[in-house]
């Protein structure tokens, strides 16, 4: 089958809820996406329209973006565009909305730490995994770093060139 993919960035302006459905749980939110463009008559960087977006993440994925991300944060979606239609007192109405396959909070904005989830053995993908607890995070409350598959060096690994330093564009 062949669906339309669609890879999103921008702002979580919903907090995520989720729901037990008969096809699993989901967690639904929604992103606005405001198009940034430099005006040369003004020289500097103006926003543009916004586009909003209703997210859904089913199961594994649903119960991690649910401890996860927040109303605010900025987001990098993938995932397949379906329209979502249904029948209201003004008639048939219908807006676009994404099923998500990934999301994941947007590192150009900020930085983050990654907590693998531990799988059941025999765990099915429908299968609702159960609340996170700090027990099962790999790594000590003291040092995050502890468990990871790399060091942190006291040194960067190269220097910064002045290109380096000048301030990016603020993205929507």
């Amino acid at each position: 089958m062949s669906a339309t993919k669609m890879t999103l960035v921008g702002n979580v302006v919903t907090s995520p809820t989720r729901k037990r459905t008969q096809n699993g749980s989901v967690t639904n939110f929604r992103v606005a996406s405001t198009e940034r463009y430099f005006d040369s008559g003004r020289q500097e960087w103006v926003d543009g329209s916004t586009f909003f977006l209703d997210v859904e993440c089913w199961n594994d994925l649903g119960g991690n973006v649910a401890h996860s991300i927040s109303k605010g944060d900025p987001v990098v979606v993938v995932g397949s565009m379906r329209t979502h239609e249904w029948d209201s007192d003004q008639g048939r109405r219908s807006r676009p909305q994404m099923r998500a396959e990934a999301v994941a909070l947007n590192l150009a904005r900020g930085i983050a730490e990654f907590r693998r989830m531990p799988r059941a053995a025999g765990a099915s993908a429908a299968e609702e995994p159960p609340a996170p607890t700090e027990e099962q995070f790999t790594g000590s409350p003291e040092d995050p770093t502890d468990g990871r598959d790399y060091e942190v060096a006291d040194e960067a690994f190269t220097s910064p060139d002045a290109d380096d330093l000048q301030r990016e564009p603020a993205h929507a």
